[in-house]
């Protein structure tokens, strides 16, 4: 006999409420294996891809692993150095940028900005404080980030870890759906493939959207000569998974950096816009049409909302799992709101003798 509902409803609130204990007190300890499993997540389709294939499991996990490995090589000796440099350089050149555009203003405005304006004093103190503080927010984040997470621990642990769930994924998945109360089996699997589903939309289709474009920038960028391309098209790929975010944060800040460089040149500073304008249009007739679709169930304010919940709880853990847990709530709100609007206590009690 099926335990009651009451009594379900009290075991499964306590389970979750350690869940959420052991991710409080856990977060930092956690990390590794969080990354571990999302990686592992992201490219079980590929090694599924290969399976089919005719590849064994061990044999994909092996072609993935030493893939990825030739990959993280060629960004550590070419990529990484020349991004960070043009970060630092950047927040070093923003007091001279700030001149010279407040100089251009007062050629243009002189009754505007003159030197004892509060717009111009207000420039040339956002100037100062960027120069200030964003060399030191640099520091202080790289050595939070060597104090808190163990560099062998990110970079061991984490594709350790990663190897042995993506070589186990489908013998884990098959263990815990055989661990599946039998009564509520088929709901549980329906609800978790409308969440993997969900999932695999966003995460794996706006990852792979995000790379698109931020490779498409900084390329495009640095070919039209542009100082600090790879920086801005590093910043508005990360920032594409909030749409249009990316776009216009990446775009300001190119086209505020085209007229510092290619002032009088005005065809340079257009084609800098039109590299935006057509990432744009590759992003929204191209690119999430066919890798996101068109509705995954996550509307932009929900996921900022989660991020910043969970992140403020959890920290850095929490916004990993911000993405999954409010896809999974998501996904069982509409499957509550279905069950709802299919019951008496929505339809009534005559609509129910009428039919």
């Amino acid at each position: 006999m099926a335990l009651p509902v009451k009594d379900q409803l009290r075991y499964w609130g306590i389970a979750s409420a350690v869940f959420f204990v052991i991710l409080w007190f856990l977060g930092n300890q956690l990390l590794p294996f969080v990354l571990g499993a999302a990686i592992a997540y992201f490219l079980d389709p590929v090694a599924d891809r290969l399976e089919k294939l005719g590849a064994s499991r061990a044999l994909a996990t092996a072609i993935i692993t030493l893939s990825a490995v030739v990959i993280f090589v060629i960004l550590a000796l070419l990529v990484i150095p020349t991004l960070v440099n043009q970060t630092v350089a950047l927040v070093n050149a923003a007091p001279e940028i700030a001149s010279q555009i407040s100089a251009a203003l007062t050629n243009r405005f002189p009754s505007l900005l003159d030197e004892n304006s509060t717009l111009s004093q207000s420039i040339a103190a956002v100037a100062q404080t960027v120069q200030s503080r964003g060399g030191e927010l640099l520091n202080t984040a790289l050595t939070s980030a060597a104090s808190l997470i163990n560099v062998v621990v990110l970079f061991v642990i984490v594709p350790v870890v990663a190897v042995y769930l993506l070589l186990d994924w489908d013998r884990m998945v098959a263990r815990i759906d055989e661990l599946l109360p039998r009564d509520h089996a088929p709901v549980i699997r329906q609800l978790a493939h409308e969440i993997d589903q969900t999932l695999a939309s966003f995460i794996r289709g706006m990852g792979t959207v995000c790379i698109i474009l931020g490779c498409y920038y900084a390329i495009a960028l640095m070919l039209v000569g542009l100082q600090f391309g790879l920086v801005v098209g590093f910043v508005a790929g990360l920032l594409t998974f909030i749409p249009y975010v990316g776009a216009l944060v990446g775009g300001a800040l190119a086209v505020g950096l085209a007229l510092f460089q290619f002032w009088g040149d005005w065809l340079w500073i257009v084609v800098v816009a039109v590299i935006f304008q057509i990432g744009q249009i590759i992003e929204g007739n191209v690119l999430t049409p066919r890798l996101v679709g068109s509705s995954v169930g996550l509307h932009p304010v929900w996921l900022i909302f989660a991020l910043s919940v969970f992140g403020a709880l959890f920290g850095f853990v929490g916004m990993l799992v911000a993405v999954p847990v409010a896809a999974g709530i998501g996904v069982i709100v509409r499957f509550l709101v279905g069950r709802y609007t299919s019951s008496k206590l929505y339809r009534g009690l005559s609509e129910t003798t009428e039919d």
